[in-house]
């Protein structure tokens, strides 16, 4: 089963459609008329359908569970054709394309059964999914330029060249991912000053800048005390989102200081600077949390 838990929960729907033909008029008409001897074929197909949906992952073997939050099923008849669309929606880490597709076959593996007496050439064709949304890809930032940011380490001990840096790199992979060109990778110690420098001659020339280190309790974690009088507007969600996010994974989250808010039109984050700290901090915000940039530019939510 494919590793879903660095995901965030977000609203999931899919629709899929399935097509039952029927090869008489006289078949469709005793649809309608409640008259197939196994009981009414579009109540009993539907209750098939939602039972089924529910346990997709017990049938498909990589096939997460999930909460399935709403479900419906709907008939239209086209000639001898019957068309069934079938919607889910969850909110949920992964999204739910194949339980819908399940249900809508189910629906259609249980109109053929309960027809099959009266009608010995009925066909099953074209299941297919016909929308998705809310995974990844709807999350993408397609009408936004090139997106430049700076990456900043900030740690006494691997500026001094006593410990390797893997948080920073984590963070770089990260944005690399979403195409966003790296275009400073600094160093530098735990100083205020330094810290505040680099934040305001970085924002004339960069869409972000993330700061890696020094959100923690520790007498020299000082990067929020750097940051917090030169931000313009704190962007509290962001940062709620990074330690709710932390926290599901590692109790310790709840003592990260990590900041967010803008300098002019750059996003300024600061995050913690363990590796597995940095890497949920940008699991938790990214990529959605680069539709600040439209917002920054004039467009609408």
């Amino acid at each position: 089963m494919v590793d879903i838990t660095h995901k965030i929960k977000t609203l999931r729907t899919a629709t899929a459609t399935a097509i039952v033909k029927v090869s008489k008029p006289e078949t469709i008409e005793s649809i309608l008329k409640n008259l197939v001897p196994k009981g009414n074929v579009f109540e009993m197909a539907k209750t098939a359908g939602l039972f089924a949906v529910k346990n997709t992952h017990t049938v498909i073997p990589d096939c997460h569970p999930l909460p399935i939050e709403f479900t419906s099923v709907s008939y239209n008849i086209e000639g001898l054709e019957i068309h069934i669309l079938f919607n889910v929606k969850t909110i949920y880490k992964t999204g739910v394309e194949v339980e819908a597709m399940h249900g809508a076959s189910v629906v259609a593996l249980t109109m053929y059964d309960m027809l099959k007496p009266i009608d010995k050439r009925i066909e099953i064709g074209s299941i297919k999914l016909l929308e998705k949304k809310g995974g990844k890809s709807s999350f993408k930032n397609k009408q936004i330029s090139t997106l430049k940011a700076s990456v900043i380490v900030c740690s006494d001990s691997i500026s001094q060249g006593k410990k390797e840096d893997f948080a920073g790199k984590a963070i770089i992979e990260k944005l690399e991912a979403n195409d966003v060109i790296i275009k400073n990778y600094d160093i530098i110690p735990d100083e205020v000053e330094l810290i505040r420098t680099k934040a305001i001659e970085l924002s004339e020339t960069n869409n972000l800048i993330i700061f890696t280190g020094g959100t923690g309790l520790s007498f020299r974690d000082v990067t929020p005390e750097a940051l917090e009088p030169i931000l313009e507007r704190r962007i509290p969600g962001i940062e709620e989102a990074i330690r709710s996010y932390g926290q599901d994974r590692m109790p310790y989250a709840m003592l990260s200081r990590s900041v967010a808010g803008t300098i002019g039109n750059c996003l300024v984050l600061a995050l913690p600077g363990s590796t597995n700290g940095a890497k949920e901090s940008m699991d938790a915000v990214f990529p959605h949390v680069l539709h600040i940039f439209k917002i920054l530019r004039g467009q609408q939510h």
